[in-house]
């Protein structure tokens, strides 16, 4: 069975000429089907249309959503692929910038254990990640190939969220 044949009826629901599924009561039921069909790439830009998009929360708003919803290990890992991802030079200047975080000083102390990340709280990654989107705004994408590797953390972001991302990841594929 070819992936089209698999979901393609399913994504013409939320492509750009099909009908609005942005109230189906079922959207997070598609997104499970869609997650488990599509490679993590396709789930990350449609992740990232979401963030990107003005009918949503702002992007750091809901990272630091997704953050809050994963078990220490998930924050972990987002916190250390966070901190690959900046750089040294944007994680001196967030640590600069709050120099009485608690994230700061664990950003800098190198790679982040999942107990050490159980003590950030999800305000922080909000800062984090807005000081990361001024600097550097393909953050974005990067957030979102972490979290694509997580869809049970995406459906916390709600309908309007997984509508836009189910819509990218249709109107992508051309169904």
């Amino acid at each position: 069975m070819s992936f089209l044949a698999g979901i393609g009826d399913l994504l013409k629901q939320y492509s750009a000429g099909g009908a609005s599924a942005a109230n189906s009561p079922a959207v997070e039921q598609h997104f499970d089907q869609v997650a488990q069909a599509v490679p993590s790439s396709t789930l990350a830009g449609g992740l990232a249309e979401a963030f990107r998009s003005g009918q949503t929360a702002p992007f750091p708003q809901m990272a630091a959503q997704l953050f809050g919803s994963g078990n220490s290990q998930q924050q972990a890992g987002v916190l250390n692929s966070l901190v690959a991802a900046l750089g040294p030079a944007v994680i001196s200047k967030f640590a600069g910038s709050a120099p009485n975080s608690p994230l700061a000083s664990l950003l800098q102390s190198g790679s982040i254990t999942p107990a050490q990340a159980s003590s950030v709280s999800p305000a922080d990654v909000e800062a984090l990640t807005s000081h990361a989107e001024t600097q550097d705004p393909s953050i974005i994408d990067r957030v979102s190939a972490i979290y694509a590797q997580h869809p049970v953390l995406i459906k916390s972001l709600g309908a309007a969220a997984l509508t836009i991302a189910m819509k990218k990841i249709a109107d992508s594929h051309a169904v």
